[in-house]
């Protein structure tokens, strides 16, 4: 099963790139996480929807590729950050080339404060709804403190945090089997 990770951040020393480079170590047996780094999307144009960017039309391939999906987001101003927003909108379009569609997906997040990427994430659920994705419901991986958590090469050092990632891309693998298999039952 591959999952296709992606960042919604683009500084190289972001908690949550590190978060994502963690899972690709923790992920369960039979399970790989390849990672789509979003530096190069565009802001969204809608006029250039029909002949987007060659970093688009990757990215939606790559979506698509995927069995699964697992956004790792910061949270920027109580919401989802602008790039990522920018790559949900870009793969989604145009209307009827939705490339997240019917995909399962996840969704973690580290922050230095105490909520740990909460109201991102919920925003994110918003937009799996019309997205058409399948999204895991638990365990929530909302890293608070993160400074706390990773040492001072980005890497994740806590036991607690570590066991909830690896819980979700379980309960991720799990969930896209059961999707798979109802899939191919028609």
């Amino acid at each position: 099963m591959t999952i296709l990770g992606i960042a919604g951040s683009l500084r190289k020393q972001s908690y949550n790139r590190a978060l994502l480079r963690a899972a690709t170590s923790l992920a369960p047996e039979g399970v790989t996480i390849e990672t789509f780094d979003l530096d190069g999307i565009p802001p969204f144009n809608q006029d250039k929807e029909g002949s987007p960017p060659q970093r688009v039309k990757l990215l939606k391939e790559r979506i698509r590729a995927a069995d699964a999906i697992l956004l790792v987001t910061p949270e920027y101003n109580y919401s989802v950050p602008g790039v990522l927003k920018n790559a949900i909108d870009w793969a989604s379009r145009p209307y009827g080339d939705n490339a997240w569609d019917d995909k399962p997906v996840a969704v973690m997040g580290a922050s230095i404060g105490a909520l740990g990427t909460a109201r991102a994430q919920y925003h994110l659920r918003q937009m799996f709804v019309f997205l058409n994705m399948h999204a895991v419901n638990g365990p929530e991986v909302m890293v608070s403190n993160a400074a706390q958590k990773f040492d001072k090469q980005c890497n994740l050092v806590d036991e607690q945090s570590e066991e909830f990632v690896r819980k979700l891309l379980a309960s991720l693998a799990t969930w896209t089997r059961r999707l798979m298999i109802r899939q191919a039952a028609g």
